[in-house]
């Protein structure tokens, strides 16, 4: 691993929604990569911006300054054509914009009190949820139209989280995760399943966000540190892995797939070896938890994301012989890194890093 430097070199950091391009924005600009080859496709020096989003691989961006200067006010949401390198719409609020999500059909702009619900195409504003002081932006989004929540903090004093469907415009339910206030959530891709962690930093819980009931608990371990990033595998159904990145430097993972396959039952005699999704514990079996260990730069804030997740089973017998993944992270101090995993059937984790880079030094015309 490179010697990575202490300072934050990295303003923001999002991946498009399937993991195929990543966006950073900087103190000088915002720059665009291909996650598989870690090309530059895309870069823009104007000055700092806090937020950049982007719509799948489309050409369309949301993108927000970070008040360096007048043109690029925290306050103005600009939708961006990176084909035309003009601006499409603009709008404007009251206060801070603290996040944006995106999907095929809607637009959410998060301020510290309000969540504004607007149709993309049009940009005709949909509605309007008021929620508690949410100074840290802190929100989930699921991109899938068929199951399409936005996830928020539901208090300042207690890890609950609301659940609102805003392609039907109501609000779906509450869950009550914690004891402690939120500080992680994210939605499946499919919009199945609700991951959160909250400031105490020791315990992971998944909800099934149908009818709010909890899945599964994971303990990180005795020790709190806090939660930068919660990520999801891109399975259509049951996610097979979660990740966690955190300040401790370690990564940890998750092995719903693992929890949940029947071939992994027959093995185990403990309760979570037949885990189905409303069976409810703290105390998560040690086998499905592993720990990337000094993955990341200690401190240093981190985005990890599950990229690709493969299952091998046995042709005959349907028994899950392995889980290969790809982990994907960008470090706030500038650098990208990828990690290929694999868990084999007796559930031993191996883990290497696959390549890492520089994201600022990349340019335009020379992949890393």
């Amino acid at each position: 691993m490179a010697n990575h430097s202490s300072s934050s070199s990295i303003l923001c950091a999002s991946f498009n929604q399937d993991h195929s391009c990543f966006a950073v924005g900087t103190r000088d600009g915002f720059r665009i990569f291909d996650t598989n080859t870690g090309r530059l496709c895309y870069e823009r020096a104007v000055g700092a911006f806090v937020i950049v989003e982007m719509l799948f691989s489309s050409s369309l961006l949301a993108i927000v300054g970070a008040g360096d200067q007048p043109s690029l006010s925290p306050r103005r949401l600009c939708l961006f054509n990176t084909t035309t390198g003009a601006a499409l719409r603009e709008l404007n609020f009251l206060t801070s914009i603290l996040a944006v999500r995106m999907n095929r059909q809607r637009l959410i702009v998060l301020l510290q009190d309000k969540a504004y619900v607007y149709e993309l195409n049009m940009l005709t504003i949909l509605d309007t949820i008021d929620t508690v002081p949410n100074i840290k932006g802190l929100c989930a989004f699921s991109h899938c139209l068929e199951a399409c929540f936005l996830a928020l903090p539901a208090s300042t004093t207690k890890g609950s989280a609301l659940l609102y469907n805003v392609m039907d415009h109501h609000l779906h339910c509450e869950i009550e995760a914690h004891r402690s206030p939120l500080i992680a959530m994210v939605l499946s891709s499919n919009g199945m399943y609700i991951a959160t962690a909250s400031e105490q930093g020791t315990i992971i819980r998944v909800h099934l966000v149908l009818d709010a009931s909890k899945s599964y608990s994971f303990r990180r371990g005795t020790y709190p540190s806090t939660i930068f990033s919660l990520s999801f595998g891109p399975s259509k159904q049951l996610p097979d892995i979660l990740a966690a990145s955190s300040s401790s430097g370690s990564i940890h993972l998750f092995t719903l797939g693992f929890a949940s396959h029947p071939s992994r039952s027959k093995r185990s005699s403990s309760f979570l070896g037949s885990i189905i999704p409303d069976a409810v514990t703290d105390v998560l079996d040690p086998a499905y938890h592993h720990v990337l260990h000094n993955a990341v730069p200690a401190g240093i804030k981190s985005y990890a994301v599950i990229r690709k997740v493969e299952n091998l089973t046995n042709s005959s017998s349907s028994e899950l012989l392995a889980c290969r993944a790809i982990m994907s992270v960008i470090n706030y101090n500038g650098y990208f890194q990828e990690y290929n995993l694999s868990i084999n059937v007796r559930n031993e984790l191996s883990w290497t890093l696959g390549r890492e880079f520089n994201l600022l030094s990349v340019t335009l015309d020379k992949a890393p």
